[in-house]
């Protein structure tokens, strides 16, 4: 294994997987010359030419639109949308077009694109570079929702990504973008729709992803010394999610919390709360809670922002009040 950062992981998997496909080829805003807004795509230019690292003008519908165009005549397109909160200006092209291709042409085409974008708060971005955006896209079938929490899982989904058929939305926090860990080297995939137990546990199920998962395990430490024993599930896979793993990690703890950085209306904290409480009912010692980010857009000022978005201490606070009932 290598000692590499959240970006190396993903700049690693991108290289892999253009080397041994000359099908995979990406565009964006700025990822030639450049290397990308956050350095994922750096060096890639070099290697392996304007051709297949492609820098765009500055329209996501355009980007996103030919990339589905790119998918139906068999190329596998890896497109960088800046910041996630831009995926507004495409959503047609992702929701209406590719997350619908293979449905529509009945298998005739398939979309196999990997939308990788910057998604998140926690830096004083502003009410325009900082929504955790899941939420948007959960109510579409035929998309997957990727969010990776660490260096490893980030390189393995980003190829297994790559390597699959359906259009994915692959997010990655900003706030882990530094991050490191150990990595395998050279190509592997971790596989998707399938959850990792981050900490086992007895007493209380987290259920969380991407930035979320590092405060559960933060809140999971702290409780410890309280003689606290919480597991956390990260999810990796956010549409359609495992809810195999999150069943049967409740069932065995009868207690759940579900964090999440969006708002709670409408989002992923949402539909994993609901369907525990529809299918483990029974297990439940206590209801299940959930942590997510207050009903209001994100502010640049960086106070007012940490006191919008949940963190370890709004876990821990759940996690006791379960434990009360």
């Amino acid at each position: 294994m290598k000692r590499m950062s959240f970006v190396q992981a993903l700049n690693d998997a991108l290289d892999i997987m253009m080397a041994e496909d000359e099908r995979v080829f990406l565009l964006g805003e700025d990822i030639g010359h450049m290397g990308g807004d956050f350095g994922v795509t750096r060096g890639l230019f070099t290697k392996y030419g304007g051709e297949r690292v492609r820098d765009t003008p500055l329209s996501e519908a355009a980007i996103i639109g030919t990339a589905v165009g790119a998918a139906m005549v068999g190329m596998r397109p890896v497109p960088e949308i800046m910041f996630a909160d831009f995926l507004g200006t495409c959503y047609d092209q992702i929701v209406n077009n590719a997350a619908k291709m293979h449905y529509m042409f009945d298998g005739q085409f398939k979309a196999p694109i990997v939308i990788r974008t910057a998604a998140g708060g926690g830096f004083g971005g502003g009410p325009h570079h900082s929504q955790s955006v899941e939420g948007w896209f959960m109510n579409v079938p035929g998309l997957v929702i990727v969010g990776p929490s660490t260096p490893q899982d980030a390189k393995g989904m980003l190829i297994a990504c790559i390597e699959n058929d359906n259009p994915v939305l692959f997010l990655e926090h900003k706030a882990l973008y530094r991050v490191r860990g150990d990595v395998d080297e050279g190509k592997f995939s971790v596989p998707l729709r399938k959850a990792h137990i981050a900490r086992e546990g007895t007493d209380v199920t987290i259920v969380a992803s991407m930035k979320m998962t590092h405060e559960a395990l933060a809140a999971a430490e702290e409780l410890a010394a309280e003689n606290i024993s919480v597991e956390v599930v990260d999810l990796r896979t956010l549409r359609p999610w495992d809810t195999q793993t999150v069943l049967e990690s409740v069932a065995k703890t009868g207690r759940a919390i579900v964090a999440n950085e969006a708002p709670k209306m409408g989002g992923l904290g949402s539909d994993v709360s609901a369907t525990i409480a529809e299918e483990c009912f029974s297990h439940l010692k206590a209801p299940v809670k959930r942590v997510c980010g207050l009903d209001t857009p994100i502010p640049f000022s960086v106070p007012l922002e940490k006191v919008i978005l949940p963190n370890k201490d709004d876990i821990k606070k759940a996690v006791q009040d379960t434990l009360a009932h």
